[in-house]
C-alpha cells in the first residue's frame, strides 16, 4: 500500500471513531484538552457526572450514553453497522468506570489514565490501594469543609519534581468547587465500593493502560495487577510520574495512542 493510501485509511478509521473521556474525581473533563486538541479527526464526546444525585445515577448516565454513542439515532452520528467505533478513555475514577462499562460489553477499545481494578483495598494490599476508613473520612470531611478535602487530594496528585517543573492547581488543573456535593459523594461511593476484579477476564477489548511509577492515588503495582488481569492489555510505564500521567506528555501519549488502536 502506498503511503497516500494508507494515510487515507488511517483517516478513515479515526473519523469512524469516537472517543468517550471519563474524568477523574473532583475534575473537569477539561483536563483532556490539550490531548483533545490533538486528535481532531476522532469524535469526541465527555460525559458531565459531577452533578450526580447518587452513584447508581452517576453508572446509569454512563451506560446510557454509551448505548447512545453506539445508536444509529443517538448522539453520535455513525454506528457499528456503519464502521463506528468506541474508544473510552478514563483517568482514576474514570477508569473504574471505564472498566464497568466494558465488562458489561460497551467499546472496542479502553486508554486508562491512572486506573485501577479495584481502589480500597484490605490491610494487607495497601500497597494496591487506599483503606475504606480513608474514604470514609473523605465523606465526613465533604459535609463540613468540601474545598478542604478536594485541596488535601490534589496535593497527592503530583511528586515535588513535577510541582517545581510547572504542574499544579493553577497550570493544568480546574478550580476546586466544579463538583456539587453530591457528587463528590457518590463519586467516593463508588470508589469504596465497586470493583472490577473479577471481571476483567471477560473483557475482551484491547486496553492501553498508561501509568506513572511514583503515584500516590492508584500506586504503580495496581497497574501491574490490573494488566495481568485482561487479556488484551499493553502497559505504558511513565516513569517519575505521579497520577496525572498525560500532564507535559500529550504530544507522546497521542502518538503511542494512535498507533495502538491502528494496531487493533
Amino acid at each position: 500500500m502506498r503511503t497516500s493510501q494508507f494515510h487515507e485509511v488511517k483517516t478513515r478509521q479515526e473519523a469512524s471513531t469516537t472517543i468517550m473521556w471519563l474524568t477523574g474525581w473532583s475534575m473537569s473533563d477539561k483536563v483532556f484538552d490539550p490531548i483533545r486538541e490533538l486528535l481532531p479527526d476522532f469524535h469526541h464526546i465527555s460525559v458531565d457526572y459531577s452533578e450526580a444525585g447518587s452513584p447508581e445515577e452517576m453508572l446509569v448516565l454512563i451506560e446510557t450514553v454509551a448505548k447512545n454513542i453506539l445508536s444509529s439515532n443517538g448522539i453520535a452520528a455513525h454506528s457499528r453497522g456503519d464502521g463506528g467505533r468506541l474508544l473510552i478513555c478514563g483517568w482514576s475514577l474514570g477508569g473504574l468506570l471505564a472498566l464497568q462499562l466494558a465488562a458489561k460489553g460497551y467499546g472496542d477499545g479502553l486508554v486508562l489514565f491512572a486506573a485501577n481494578a479495584r481502589f480500597t483495598r484490605t490491610k494487607e494490599e495497601m500497597d494496591l490501594g487506599w483503606s475504606v476508613a480513608a474514604i470514609q473520612q473523605m465523606m465526613i470531611g465533604l459535609r463540613k469543609n468540601p474545598q478542604e478535602v478536594e485541596t488535601r487530594f490534589r496535593q497527592n496528585l503530583f511528586r515535588e519534581a513535577e510541582i517545581r517543573a510547572g504542574a499544579g492547581l493553577g497550570n493544568i488543573l480546574p478550580f476546586i468547587g466544579k463538583w456539587t456535593i453530591t457528587g463528590l459523594i457518590s463519586g467516593l461511593q463508588i470508589l469504596r465500593s465497586e470493583e472490577v476484579l473479577t471481571k476483567l477476564p471477560i473483557i475482551a477489548c484491547p486496553v492501553l493502560v498508561v501509568h506513572g511509577t511514583e503515584d500516590k492515588i492508584y500506586p504503580y503495582s495496581a497497574a501491574l495487577e490490573l494488566v495481568a488481569g485482561l487479556p488484551q492489555a499493553e502497559l505504558l510505564t511513565i516513569p517519575d510520574c505521579g497520577h496525572v500521567p498525560f500532564w507535559d506528555r500529550e504530544s507522546a501519549l497521542v502518538d503511542k495512542l494512535r498507533r495502538w488502536w491502528h494496531e487493533h
